[in-house]
């Protein structure tokens, strides 16, 4: 069964002191676009394909889907749509990438697997 890849776009693009703040909506699409990417390849430990769904919120919301990633614009907090993701998909297996301690509390009770952002969105000199 397909890995389900759930992207928490704020969390991950704020982990990457790469300047982001100067267009939230541009960050999110430059991830977008790396993801699609790994949409294919996989990460480690979960090969390809992957279902991806990248969770954007606040000044990042307007991006628009490309093949291999569905963006979830979430209409309040982003970890609350991310949640609601994993609790609609308990018969496969899910993968959160976030580094929020409270984020991956509440989708590792639902199940869910975490692992950090750099996973997808490796530092500039990674």
């Amino acid at each position: 069964m397909t890995t389900l890849l759930i992207v928490d776009g704020a969390n991950v693009v704020g982990s990457v002191p790469d300047g982001w703040w100067r267009d939230r909506r541009a960050a999110a699409v430059r991830l977008r676009d790396r993801l699609a990417v790994l949409a294919g390849a996989g990460v480690p430990g979960h090969p390809g394909p992957l279902d991806v769904v990248l969770v954007v919120e606040g000044a990042a919301r307007g991006v628009a889907p490309v093949p291999g990633v569905r963006v979830e614009e979430a209409p309040g907090d982003g970890d609350d749509r991310i949640v609601e993701l994993v609790a609609a998909a308990p018969d496969r297996p899910r993968l959160v990438v976030t580094a929020d301690r409270e984020l991956r509390r509440r989708v590792g009770e639902l199940g869910a697997k975490v692992t950090g952002p750099r996973t997808v969105h490796p530092a500039p000199e990674d």
